[in-house]
């Protein structure tokens, strides 16, 4: 249920885009600092204030993100060099860490903000993280208490909260556990992902339904974000409802590029400008240039960065109407 009253103007919402993190780091292209500096520069420019920029893992194991502490030097560098008000200097940069190594480096390389992960089914956790979700709640709580001590906001990720590679469905009563279990635990968001595209719209009616009602049980105040994955074309729905329910923060990718390595099929995440722009067209404030954030598509999907097409259709279709 949204707190919106009838008569009340759509609440802002503010999209937060993972592509330089979520969307590259399974992609089989080794993509330059340079370039995902780059990449990162056109989303902010495009009016995105929130960045999922890269994630302080093992580069044995993720190589694309081996250049996590560059990447992060290179934006600061642009950021001193940008002038007092300019989108770089207001843009905030978000690290994904796994663990207390991962933080540590994160908050040395100076991010804005961090993001752990918990999977709320034991296998796909042991698979993905090599920990029970027991195991990563308690690291999550570590991360959160340190983070607060460096005074970083820390969010929490949800995989698998709408249904599991492995164990197949999710039992909501679990969701219900293991988000009660996190908000006890701290930090200042948390998010619910549908890790393998699995989701379809009374999903996410209920899933938020037991998610708030843990935050409201804790009395710990935490915003609620998504995060959907468009493998059966459901993602853009899924978004409608969720913002329809109340939620304000959403994550996307930009192109649609990404998905996860373990959904068969995977398509890739929302796209950002498909977002955008239904989030527009239902008279949500999100402070994008729909223009502006085609223009970095169809940047993305040149020799400068990929080479190929992406999976999102507003770039190719245009934004209506024409302007």
């Amino acid at each position: 249920m949204t707190d919106q009253t009838a008569g009340d103007p759509p609440a802002p919402v503010t999209i937060v885009d993972v592509a330089p993190r979520d969307g590259l780091q399974s992609d089989g292209l080794i993509v330059s600092t340079e370039a995902k500096l780059e990449l990162i520069e056109r989303i902010v420019r495009a009016g995105i204030r929130r960045v999922e920029t890269t994630s302080f893992v093992n580069p044995a194991r993720v190589p694309q993100m081996a250049d996590a502490a560059e990447v992060m030097a290179g934006l600061a560098a642009r950021r001193a060099a940008s002038p007092a008000g300019d989108p770089l200097r207001e843009a905030s940069f978000i690290g994904l860490v796994l663990n207390r190594r991962g933080l540590d480096r994160a908050l040395e390389a100076g991010c804005d903000e961090v993001n752990a992960v918990v999977v709320v089914s034991d296998t796909f956790s042991e698979r993905n993280q090599g920990t029970t979700t027991d195991e990563g709640i308690a690291v999550w709580a570590e991360i959160a208490e340190v983070a607060a001590e460096a005074g970083v906001p820390a969010s929490v990720t949800l995989a698998a909260s709408f249904g599991c590679p492995y164990e197949g469905e999710v039992p909501v009563d679990r969701l219900a556990d293991v988000v009660a279990r996190c908000v006890e635990v701290g930090g200042v968001e948390v998010a619910l992902a549908d890790s393998i595209g699995v989701a379809v719209p009374t999903d996410v009616r209920a899933r938020l339904a037991v998610a708030r009602d843990a935050i409201a049980a804790a009395g710990t105040g935490q915003h609620l974000r998504v995060h959907f994955h468009n493998t059966r074309n459901t993602g853009l729905a899924n978004v409608a409802t969720a913002v329809e329910e109340g939620v304000t923060v959403v994550d996307s990718s930009l192109g649609g590029i990404g998905g996860c390595p373990f959904a068969p099929g995977a398509t890739g995440n929302v796209p950002t400008e498909d977002v955008a722009y239904l989030l527009w067209r239902m008279g949500h404030d999100t402070g994008i240039d729909l223009d502006e954030l085609v223009g970095a598509v169809h940047w993305m999907q040149s020799d400068a960065l990929l080479d190929r097409d992406t999976p999102g259709a507003l770039a190719r279709a245009g934004v209506f109407p024409r302007r």
